[in-house]
């Protein structure tokens, strides 16, 4: 007897449920809510102590690398299989330190077992499980080619293993941070340098990128559906006697916060500055994103009558 399916749930496009402003942002312009990415780099670039950062900064509420804002608290889950245990503890220590926090307080879980593989069906249920008991706003895995035995480079395998991991993001609502290494050769993209089959990198709503330029990391920071800020640099720091280590960014080039203003009210500044109207692709380079969110922001503003759209372009002024 043939198995009947249930239908596709579909609703039309209006129906769907908006994410407010305030929603958007797990780090204000460092990292999105529920967002996947990695953290990427060559070896010795500080991206353990960076997805840590990232980790202690969501558990407690405090500013991310002492510059960005969190703007969603809560738990956070880690794994790092390359550190032991007592390691992992020093490091979280030196974070604490730092910011002033008891680690006794410290809404952060550590996953202990030895070997997690997410290759294997049994381990993928045993973080399913931890996952839904501890319901973390942040989910670190560090580093992701410790986690299975897969070939990075094919496509048919290592999409089965990010398959699993969208899955556990979307069920759990959870930003998920995968810790992957990257090579040393330059290219013209950070993204491009990861090793591994490209879904890797194509899988990333939020991705940063670490890279040594002697004693300092540069730190170049990627979003699916909103305008990256300009690259950083950090410094890894400690105090007079040697402790609370953490990763700092450097005041030269930190002068101004990260732009996390809602993307119309950006694009609205911008038509209301311009002397007449603005083309598509003209807002697309002033504002860094892709095609397909900018036209979603600029049907909702003709929807609600805050923009018109004209021969020469989109204006903030009605159409005679």
């Amino acid at each position: 007897m043939a198995v009947i399916s249930p239908p596709l749930p579909v609703v039309r496009a209006a129906c769907l449920e908006s994410e407010p402003a305030e929603q958007r942002w797990l780090i204000e312009g460092l990292w999105a809510r529920a967002a996947i990415g990695l953290i990427g780099g060559a070896p010795k670039c500080c991206k353990t102590w960076f997805g840590l950062d990232l980790a202690v900064s969501v558990a407690t509420g405090t500013r991310a690398l002492g510059h960005f804002e969190t703007s969603t608290r809560g738990p956070a889950l880690i794994y790092l299989a390359e550190d032991g245990l007592p390691q992992v503890r020093s490091r979280i220590d030196a974070l604490c330190r730092h910011r002033g926090i008891d680690i006794s307080a410290l809404d952060l879980h550590v996953i202990t077992a030895p070997v997690l593989r997410l290759d294997l069906r049994s381990d993928q249920e045993r973080l399913a499980e931890a996952v839904e008991r501890l319901r973390p706003r942040l989910l670190l895995l560090d580093p992701l080619v410790r986690l299975h035995r897969l070939d990075e480079n094919s496509a048919a395998e290592i999409s089965g293993l990010l398959g699993y991991i969208r899955d556990l993001q979307r069920r759990f609502d959870a930003a998920v941070v995968l810790v992957h290494h990257a090579s040393k050769k330059q290219r013209s993209q950070p993204g491009q340098a990861l090793r591994g089959s490209s879904d890797l990198h194509a899988i990333g709503d939020c991705n940063a990128y670490l890279a040594r330029h002697g004693n300092h990391i540069v730190l170049t920071i990627e979003h699916r559906a909103a305008r990256s800020p300009e690259p950083l640099t950090l410094d890894l720091v400690a105090d007079a006697n040697g402790n609370a280590t953490h990763l700092r960014v450097r005041a030269d080039t930190a002068a101004a916060p990260p732009q996390t203003r809602p993307l119309e009210e950006q694009v609205l500044a911008l038509l209301v500055a311009a002397d007449g109207p603005m083309t598509r692709t003209a807002l697309r380079a002033r504002l860094g994103i892709n095609n397909q969110r900018l036209g979603i922001v600029l049907n909702q503003l003709e929807h609600t009558r805050r923009v018109s759209r004209t021969e020469r372009g989109w204006t903030t002024h009605a159409v005679s």
